[in-house]
């Protein structure tokens, strides 16, 4: 897969794409039948999915609470995975937000990226102010030459699937219930970092991962599939990982904790791809290292169990 980052610069090769349109936070199922619909419009052309980098919820309230549920880094794997082959992934700025929507038509979707084909969810709003609509969309690629589909939005039991629903799910616990609307369990990615070790010492020794710039599910403790996706232990794994603060020993800043059971090695450094099944409990503060063990025991135990029926 080829990543463009900026459109007025673009190779020969990468233009004539038939693209989905959207932020594909957390690539859930109406993304990925978005993304369809692009393969089927036009199968000749290369399939590609536009979006943007940063997220224009963050370029606009940098300050606000983390809501993603995947970074860059994540969303391009997944994406890759479903098969694109151009990922334009916009640099989101002071002069991409102020485009009106047809200067956004003209100079970016057909002079720029000279997309053939695009696909965007019925609710899709673009240009400065997200002041274009489905319908000027449409009319602007009758002017200039490209396609346009308006794709209908996805329900899942009733409720529009979506990014916002997701991250409800997933903070109140309801893993599989995220993942129903996700097509994939929600899944957290990065780079194995250096610990304090504890989990060592307990005879549980763990991958510890940042969370900081995502949304955070439910803090407790999770039933997980491991994807190892670097290092010489790559494969997959089942286990169990704690996501929180860990108030046995006074920690304050979320971390995401893994388990791999029947698994011996090093794997700093390792990219983990963290996948969220079952919610097991929540955080608690135990009386002494002791009972805290007893707990992790059942806590494997019970995962184990989880893991084994899927």
């Amino acid at each position: 897969m080829r990543i463009i980052r900026d459109y007025q610069f673009v190779e020969p090769q990468d233009r004539g794409a038939s693209v989905a349109i959207g932020n594909f936070d957390g690539v859930h199922r109406g993304h990925q039948a978005v993304i369809e619909m692009a393969r089927a419009a036009d199968p000749d052309a290369p399939l590609g999915v536009l979006t943007f980098e940063p997220h224009p919820r963050e370029y606009f309230a940098p300050d606000g609470p983390s809501f993603r549920l995947m970074s860059s880094k994540a969303r391009a794997s997944r994406l890759e995975k479903l098969g694109v082959d151009r990922l334009y992934e916009l640099n989101f700025n002071g002069a991409l937000a102020a485009l009106t929507p047809e200067e956004f038509a003209r100079k970016v979707i057909a002079d720029g990226l000279g997309l053939r084909h695009i696909v965007v969810g019925a609710d899709f709003c673009f240009g400065k102010n997200r002041a274009g609509t489905v319908e000027d969309l449409q009319r602007f690629g009758e002017e200039m030459g490209f396609g346009v589909t308006v794709a209908p939005l996805l329900e899942h039991d009733g409720d529009q699937v979506s990014s916002t629903g997701i991250r409800t799910a997933l903070a109140e616990g309801r893993a599989r219930d995220a993942a129903a609307q996700l097509g994939h369990w929600h899944r957290i990615e990065g780079t194995v970092i250096g610990g304090e070790q504890r989990g060592r010492e307990l005879g549980y020794p763990t991958a510890n991962m940042s969370v900081d710039g995502l949304h955070l599910p439910r803090l407790g403790v999770y039933a997980v599939l491991v994807e190892v996706l670097t290092g010489p232990h790559k494969g997959r794994y089942h286990g169990a990982a704690s996501l929180g603060v860990r108030p046995m020993f006074g920690e304050n800043r979320p971390n995401l904790e893994t388990f791999l059971f029947d698994f011996k090695g090093d794997l700093y450094g390792a990219t983990l791809s963290v996948g969220l099944v079952e919610y097991l409990r929540p955080e608690v503060k135990f009386e002494g290292l002791e009972a805290l063990i007893t707990q992790m025991d059942a806590d494997c135990l019970k995962a184990r169990d989880i893991l084994a029926a899927l």
